[in-house]
């Protein structure tokens, strides 16, 4: 039996429930192309080829990639880090994962830069779900929850328990759904809005007009509240505030 490495994050779904609610979920369809992320031993890729043969599967584990091959001749393998695939390999497809907790956080902001895909389905740490479901107000809504719910709608959809993997990692998991908005919100200039996140979040218990004291921005004509916090403030807000600037150290 091959086994898991730490340095790739490895933990294997074998629990056979949890697999099956995870593909009911997918209602894949024979014309839908898949896009699964980590597939490990294939557990997932098995339920996942039973409904179409448009599947293609990114694996790190050089290992893993040649058991994959030798097990499903149908399966396209890519042996390659997902967050440094050509992003074309996204296009028109629905992405599926079992994300390692290490790379959860740059895949979701690179998901965020690619609007080619249709959906997105993965199984990250509990942790990280909640801050991407986060609303504002919330100790977990932060920059990653902006970044994210300006492009996505959000839905966690199950909890699944360290005893459905193997091994069981020391922390509870989520399965989620990311849906892309029809029409995300853009910001004029993207940079100067991921400039802003990252001054109103580093001081986030401070009022949001100190936190950007560094930026000219006439609070009164964009009818934002100068006094509330960096976690108190919506996603609109945020591009009202980027878009509203005129000046930046």
């Amino acid at each position: 039996m091959l086994k898991t490495r730490k340095r790739f994050g490895q933990h294997f779904l074998v629990d056979e429930t949890t697999l099956a609610r995870i593909h009911d979920g997918l209602a894949i369809q024979p014309e839908h192309h898949i896009l699964e992320i980590g597939p490990g031993r294939g557990e997932l890729t098995a339920e996942i080829l039973q409904a179409t043969n448009h599947v293609v599967a990114v694996e790190i584990d050089r290992d893993l990639t040649r058991y994959l091959r030798e097990r499903y001749p149908r399966l396209k393998v890519v042996q390659a880090d997902i967050l440094k695939v050509d992003t074309l390999l996204f296009r028109a497809r629905r992405v599926v994962g079992n994300v390692p907790y290490n790379v959860s956080t740059p895949l979701l902001l690179r998901l965020a830069s690619i609007v080619d895909c249709v959906d997105v389905h993965l199984m990250l740490q509990k942790e990280v779900v909640d801050r991407i479901a986060a609303i504002p107000g919330t100790k977990a809504w932060g920059r990653l929850s902006v970044k994210i719910q300006r492009l996505f709608d959000v839905l966690p959809l199950f909890l699944v328990d360290p005893s459905s993997f193997e091994p069981p990692p020391k922390v509870l998991s989520a399965f989620v759904r990311l849906t892309y908005k029809p029409t995300p919100l853009q910001a004029h200039d993207p940079v100067l809005f991921d400039t802003i996140l990252r001054h109103a979040f580093s001081q986030r218990r401070k009022t949001i007009a100190n936190s950007l004291t560094s930026f000219q921005i006439d609070w009164e004509r964009i009818g934002i509240n100068s006094s509330l916090r960096a976690d108190q403030l919506t996603v609109a807000e945020y591009i009202s505030i980027a878009d509203a600037t005129t000046f930046r150290q």
